[in-house]
């Protein structure tokens, strides 16, 4: 394989192993403590999760891979860059972690604010070395927008 297929399979093959491993603590207490919880009115119906996040991580994976194979770009405004999005990366998957794996209404609300806040960061940072890379990851901000409120409304209604 070419290093620019290697590349694409990394760049994309990584936020989608981020969503497996998330997956892993969501399927610890999806089926039981989650159907416990008081829901806000707009809580979607939980088939619509998974297609929309496997999306998500396809959109972020090729964001990433736009910056990564970037050829006019500066090496180390690339590597902040991806490193900006690795952090938002992992804090996506603490989430996972904080609120299905601990239980952890308020820990993941804190966690989401600062998820959004870093997903906005890579935006910026992508802007300059890829234009569409950055476009690639408002879908992503949006739903992490529309997840803030669902973490926040469950929270506060339980």
């Amino acid at each position: 394989m070419q290093r620019k297929g290697i590349r694409f399979v990394v760049a994309v093959g990584g936020p989608l192993l981020a969503g497996a491993i998330g997956s892993i603590f969501t399927s610890i207490s999806v089926g039981t403590w989650f159907p416990t919880l008081v829901k806000p009115a707009l809580n979607p119906p939980a088939w619509v999760f998974g297609p929309v996040w496997t999306l998500l991580y396809a959109l972020m994976g090729i964001a990433a891979y736009l910056v990564w194979a970037n050829q006019g770009a500066m090496r180390e405004e690339k590597k902040r860059a991806l490193q900006i999005f690795v952090l938002q990366l992992a804090l996506n998957v603490l989430w996972s972690v904080l609120f299905f794996g601990l239980l952890s209404p308020l820990a993941a609300l804190v966690n989401i604010v600062l998820l959004w806040c870093a997903i906005l960061w890579t935006i910026f940072a992508f802007k300059g070395i890829s234009r569409p890379a950055a476009w690639l990851l408002a879908p992503y901000l949006a739903w992490v927008t529309f997840a803030t409120y669902l973490n926040a409304a469950i929270w506060f209604l339980n």
